[in-house]
């Protein structure tokens, strides 16, 4: 299993990337909300680290407002938090307790916390391209079979 986890970790950092970049790329005609969403996607994966750390996620906004350059930069820390977890925790079958941002205390696997993260950040994805393609700039192909299929 934790195989898979280390694919779908290096699959979020491939489209981080890549959508960072088909932001940048599309100048003046980027729309506010695509990069309020792709900060979003990187803001939920810090706080989602945090939490499987055992450190207290709340002090991190999930719709900060940051500009693309500076969710780029968060996302390569949240990449190198994931990756140090994922070195660190041979055992991943394990329940980490939580807060969420209402004070709600959780119990939840982390098999199910990493699916999570992953999952999410692809659903916003597809709504930051859905933007750029709506503003007329080129969405960016940042499907799974797309990152497995390149060398």
């Amino acid at each position: 299993m934790k195989d898979l986890f280390v694919a779908m970790l290096r699959h979020m950092a491939w489209s981080d990337q890549r959508l960072g970049e088909a932001l940048l790329a599309a100048g003046d005609a980027v729309p506010e909300k695509a990069v309020g969403l792709y900060a979003h996607v990187v803001a939920a994966e810090l706080v989602w680290l945090s939490r499987l750390e055992g450190r207290e996620g709340g002090q991190q906004p999930v719709f900060p407002q940051w500009d693309i350059a500076a969710a780029a930069e968060a996302s390569a820390r949240a990449i190198a938090g994931y990756e140090r977890f994922m070195e660190e925790h041979a055992d991943l079958e394990r329940t980490i307790v939580y807060r969420n941002s209402t004070g709600t205390e959780f119990h939840t696997a982390i098999p199910d916390v990493l699916t999570h993260v992953f999952l999410h950040g692809s659903y916003h994805r597809g709504q930051v391209n859905l933007l750029l393609r709506g503003a007329g700039a080129e969405p960016v192909n940042v499907d799974y079979i797309t990152f497995v299929r390149e060398p």
